[in-house]
């Protein structure tokens, strides 16, 4: 509050503060008998506000929109109320202290302001009985920031925020305003330029092409998922067969999009049915073209709105956990999209992002890397990981390209990046905010999951911080996929060239604790669909998959298997359209996907399959030097069950196959992909013939068998 002499001097000048509007606006103390209330209408004539029950015209002072009532000193903010262009009544946005606190300022400016998603943004609020919505939005470079939205027509005149100082933070309290309201920011920079931005703290959107942000209260679902996380194990030693599905293509509904609740209901029941235990979605914050998968994203707390509202999603969720299935996303904290209506140079100036494009830009993907190095930044992206476990319950996030993170010459050429202060390579601000990031989200969340898709050698990305680790839980092994891939396009004839290919994972596969991948990088542009990767006819084509995902499930590590590829989709994934079902109506195509199902099936209830997946007594090599018939055998090992995994990575059927394999005592088929059931041929073993110093099986073409062993 400014002195009286000081209230007087502007409003005979008329000037209204960009700084702080409050300090003219609203209702003041003019002497020990008055108040005057001060309103803010450019271009209006006329403009009436209620005062104790009793309609009220202001009296105009000049031209550029400044009216002022005088009232008696016992008059108060609660005694009178304002109409707004759209006719609304409500108390006045100008009586009411700050909503965003001293202490709120301290932690976001240290980076430490957990709970952001509280603070910043549109928040259903309540102040003193005034219910309403508040906004605050961080823009420190900013000339002047506004409030545009439906209540006061988009007019940017209408509704100036006051600026809390040197937190770089703007806000305004509007009461009576409700969810549903669309809203900008307007933002006048220092050269006097308007941006008008959508909120980066916003719940929700409108459906795109539109941009505004969109008002949203979270806290009104009622949870019924409280056994899902009394039961979830705190670690990553469970099973874990993860169905990657994009939400708009999985289905469709008469072309258009299924909103969250009809998904719900449609994927648990297919998830259940087919044996996957968690499943992964593509990116769900608010993003502007389908085309990017969600990987551009363009709203980072909204829920995209081609499925339904924030609501919608949670139902979304609490349903897959009563299902039984776990729920993760993508999450991309890598770099933003260049749109004008979001993050870029938000406030005129390089805000998000690094102002020199050798550190701030992407070549490759024309996007803007975070300015992981400035507090606020961080912190916007670690209280975001938070709100998706805290609002939205997810189980876990895949944190997307971080190898683009990790290294400040990525997809750079020479003398387009900038050392570290060691004159290396590495991003020194972005592995201490990866650390930073997975010591407060296992602290908060300790049942919570942290995936990184990283492709490079970096060391320690599994391991713990005390270790120097970054602290993910879980690695993508992109070097077991790229070299399984490669093997499996390879035809059969010559597969015993490459048998390394099969072997060389194994070196380093508890170097890291790995999961294993077949994602939707690996069945687009150009790629083919995995069905359409084998080589052979038909048959071999369908019996190859089945080999490729019994393999992967036999491998030490988690799983993950991209949608589509289980029901044999011939075509490339496009996100336009949905999955090609009707396939389903021929009998390869129902093999296959049966297959798939009893396999998921059996390998949740065999803990030899995943119980020491990071642990190298989980594992034990049979032979791994039989190149002559590209067959490779091993061990999978729980504290009470033991299996030997056979594989035949060719077309050709061996009658008497000898598995050396010392003090067996008894072996018994487990499970074999050549069922005929599955589209095989059928060459399966009924009984197994246990010999000195190992067994002999028929061993089906192209295919995995597991054995269950007992020994002496």
């Amino acid at each position: 509050m400014i002195d009286l002499s000081s209230q007087k001097k502007m409003a005979k000048s008329l000037i209204l503060p960009q700084h702080d509007p409050h300090s003219l606006l609203g209702i003041h103390t003019i002497d020990d008998k008055t108040k005057v209330i001060r309103l803010w209408r450019p271009g209006a004539k006329t403009i009436h506000l209620e005062v104790l029950g009793k309609i009220i015209e202001a009296e105009k002072r000049g031209e550029e929109g400044l009216f002022e009532v005088e009232v008696p000193f016992s008059c108060s903010f609660l005694d009178y109320s304002v109409y707004h262009q759209n006719g609304m009544l409500g108390y006045d946005p100008y009586a009411f202290a700050p909503t965003f606190g001293e202490v709120d300022a301290h932690l976001f400016s240290k980076g430490v302001h957990y709970q952001l998603y509280d603070a910043l943004g549109a928040r259903i609020h309540e102040d003193q009985g005034c219910k309403g919505v508040k906004f605050s939005v961080w823009a420190p470079s900013a000339k002047a920031v506004s409030l545009v939205a439906d209540f006061n027509h988009w007019d940017g005149r209408i509704s100036p925020m006051r600026s809390l100082g040197g937190c770089g933070v703007w806000e305004l309290f509007v009461p009576g305003l409700k969810v549903g309201e669309k809203y900008k920011f307007e933002i006048t920079t220092q050269e006097g330029t308007l941006k008008l931005k959508s909120d980066p703290m916003a719940y929700s959107a409108e459906f795109r092409p539109k941009t505004a942000s969109v008002v949203a209260d979270l806290n009104g679902y009622q949870w019924q998922d409280a056994e899902w996380f009394e039961k979830k194990s705190s670690d990553a030693n469970i099973p874990m067969t993860i169905y990657e599905v994009h939400l708009g293509s999985w289905r469709k509904k008469e072309g258009d999009f299924l909103n969250y609740r009809e998904i719900a209901h449609l994927l648990g029941e297919y998830c259940n049915q087919m044996g996957f235990t968690h499943v992964e979605l593509m990116p769900v914050a608010e993003h502007p073209l389908d085309e990017s998968w969600g990987y551009q994203v363009t709203g980072a707390y909204a829920i995209t709105s081609r499925y339904g509202t924030p609501e919608d999603f949670q139902y979304f969720v609490d349903h897959m956990h009563q299902k039984g299935i776990g729920v993760f996303i993508d999450w991309v904290a890598a770099h933003f999209p260049v749109d004008d209506f979001s993050l870029a140079q938000f406030d005129g100036t390089y805000l998000y992002e690094h102002d020199d494009p050798r550190k701030g830009f992407h070549p490759h993907w024309n996007t803007y890397i975070f300015n992981y190095g400035r507090n606020e930044v961080s912190n916007f992206l670690i209280a975001n990981a938070l709100f998706w476990f805290d609002k939205m319950h997810i189980d876990g996030l895949r944190v997307d390209a971080v190898a683009s993170m990790l290294y400040l010459d990525y997809g750079r050429k020479e003398g387009e990046w900038i050392p570290n202060r060691y004159g290396g390579r590495e991003n020194l601000e972005a592995i201490e905010f990866l650390k930073h990031l997975n010591s407060v989200v296992h602290q908060k969340f300790p049942k919570t999951l942290m995936f990184a898709e990283e492709s490079t050698s970096f060391t320690g990305v599994t391991h713990s911080l005390e270790h120097n680790g970054l602290g993910f839980d879980i690695k993508w092994n992109m070097g077991w996929m790229n070299d399984t891939l490669k093997y499996f396009q390879t035809d059969p004839l010559y597969r015993h060239y490459h048998q390394n290919a099969l072997t060389f994972g194994l070196i380093y596969a508890f170097s890291e604790k790995f999961i294993l991948v077949l994602s939707h990088d690996e069945v687009v542009h150009g790629k083919k669909s995995l069905l359409s990767k084998m080589p052979g006819d038909d048959w071999q084509k369908f019996a190859g998959v089945r080999l490729f995902y019994s393999y992967m499930l036999c491998q030490p590590g988690k799983n993950l298997l991209f949608m589509g590829s289980e029901i044999g989709q011939f075509g490339e994934w496009y996100c336009k359209e949905e999955l090609p079902w009707h396939l389903l109506q021929f009998p390869k195509h129902k093999a296959l996907q049966k297959m798939i199902s009893d396999i998921n099936h059996f390998y949740k209830n065999s803990s030899p399959l995943w119980k020491y997946d990071f642990d190298p007594k989980g594992f034990e090599w049979v032979d791994f030097s039989d190149r002559q018939n590209s067959v490779i055998s091993y061990l999978r090992k729980s504290d009470d069950r033991i299996f030997a995994c056979v594989h035949n990575f060719t077309p050709t059927f061996l009658p008497e196959y000898f598995v050396p394999l010392r003090n067996t005592k008894d072996v018994t088929e487990a499970f074999n992909t050549d069922r005929e059931e599955y589209g095989g041929s059928g060459k399966i073993n009924p009984s197994v013939i246990v010999q000195t110093g190992g067994f002999s099986v028929q061993l089906a073409p192209l295919a995995t068998m597991i054995f269950e062993v007992t020994f002496i």
